[in-house]
């Protein structure tokens, strides 16, 4: 029995004006996928004079999934280097991400605010 896993399947259909020598049924193609990981992208978080520090904690809960202690951790690296590392994750999720966390310090009147750069 021939292994049609990863293979592309062509169905012919059969029909009164079938050509001579030509078989109607199933094709199989073998087919390799060429699939690459996407790029990763961290998302930073940038240090100001006048975000409190409690508000950067719950930013990072909120949008980064962190729990108190974690997010105080990250906070503090943020606070002592002037930025860090919130998270790595795709383009588009790091894209949103850093948009969500200015969008919502923006309507909280805080000057916090996130960016992206390439991991790889």
């Amino acid at each position: 029995m021939r292994n049609i896993e990863n293979s592309l399947l062509v169905l012919s259909q059969g029909g009164e004006d079938h050509e001579p020598g030509r078989e109607d049924g199933l094709a199989v193609s073998p087919e390799k996928p060429a699939l690459k990981r996407p790029a990763r992208f961290r998302v930073l978080l940038l240090n100001d004079d006048y975000t409190p520090m409690d508000f950067v904690v719950e930013v990072l809960m909120t949008f980064f999934g962190m729990n108190e202690e974690k997010a105080t951790q990250v906070m503090l690296l943020v606070h002592t280097q002037g930025k860090a590392v919130c998270g790595v994750y795709t383009r588009d999720i790091a894209e949103t991400k850093a948009a969500q966390v200015n969008q919502y310090s923006s309507e909280c009147e805080h000057p916090l605010l996130c960016e992206i750069e390439r991991a790889d």
